[in-house]
């Protein structure tokens, strides 16, 4: 998975992180990586993506509020008031499987 968080100035800017991560390896130790824990973090209790390798199964993230959002992204790790985007790529046997772009605001 790479994942990269972006900051609407004049555009969507690179903000912060760009990462990548074999996510088989960081489901083995979610503390591997805290970057991509911390984001994991924000939604892990509303996914079915909770268990290591393989995933033979539809993916799920169901009733993630913008309320828990908020809180984790303005008080456990604080951000600036701002409108963000995260881009992700899933990729899978190297070939690019899904690609996510969430928008959201931070007021």
């Amino acid at each position: 998975v790479n994942g990269a968080l972006y900051q609407r100035l004049n555009g969507y800017k690179p903000f912060l992180y760009n990462i990548t991560v074999d996510a088989c390896k960081f489901f083995k130790n979610q503390k591997s990586n805290p970057i991509a824990s911390y984001f994991y973090d924000a939604f892990k209790g509303y996914s079915n993506l909770n268990h290591s390798c393989p995933y033979n199964h539809d993916l799920v993230l169901d009733k993630l509020t913008a309320e828990s959002l908020n809180h984790h992204f303005t008080k456990i790790l604080p951000f600036p008031q701002a409108e963000y985007m995260v881009h992700m790529n899933w990729i899978a046997y190297n070939i690019n499987r899904a690609v996510f772009k969430i928008y959201f605001a931070l007021t």
